[in-house]
């Protein structure tokens, strides 16, 4: 019989919600941490399964933004909606640090500060998207709008076309 993957932060959120999600394992290794490659491992196309990206706004701060795995976060777009003159990426190093999380490993949820969240609004195109649960080889498939829910995420379109 096989083991059922521990709860992470994230899944007993979403328990204490009482939001309905499945965990999905997939072996992962350090050169395949990408959402292309998490999409193929779980069996769902890669703009169904979501990277959660952390940032830092030039008026606001560190936020996390949740884009599809197969695009390009747009700046300027990310900039726009959250009341920043410019964002950029943070750097690697800085993400444990500010999430609690190591990179491929970022949840949006069970962050370590409630930092403001930025959803792209194709989530809600589909019946359930994929997330990480907070710990890599671990996901969690959800409703898009569960999640928004979950996280008071605000919704926008922030992808390059």
């Amino acid at each position: 019989m096989k083991q059922m993957p521990s709860k992470t932060i994230a899944a007993r959120i979403l328990d204490q919600l009482k939001i309905s999600y499945e965990l999905r394992e997939y072996q992962f290794s350090e050169d395949e941490l990408d959402a292309e490659s998490v999409a193929r491992k779980i069996g769902l196309p890669p703009e169904q399964v979501f990277k959660t990206l952390v940032v830092r706004g030039d008026r606001t701060g560190v936020m996390l933004a949740c884009i599809p795995g197969s695009k390009e976060l747009d700046l300027k777009a990310l900039a726009q909606v959250s009341g920043n003159k410019r964002v950029e990426m943070a750097p690697v190093k800085e993400i444990q640090s500010l999430t609690g999380y190591i990179r491929g490993g970022v949840s949006p949820l069970g962050v370590k500060k409630s930092y403001p969240f930025y959803l792209d609004s194709t989530a809600l195109d589909f019946d359930r998207i994929s997330i990480s649960a907070g710990q890599r080889g671990l996901q969690i498939l959800v409703a898009g709008s569960d999640l928004q829910r979950a996280t008071k995420a605000n919704l926008a379109h922030l992808t390059k076309p």
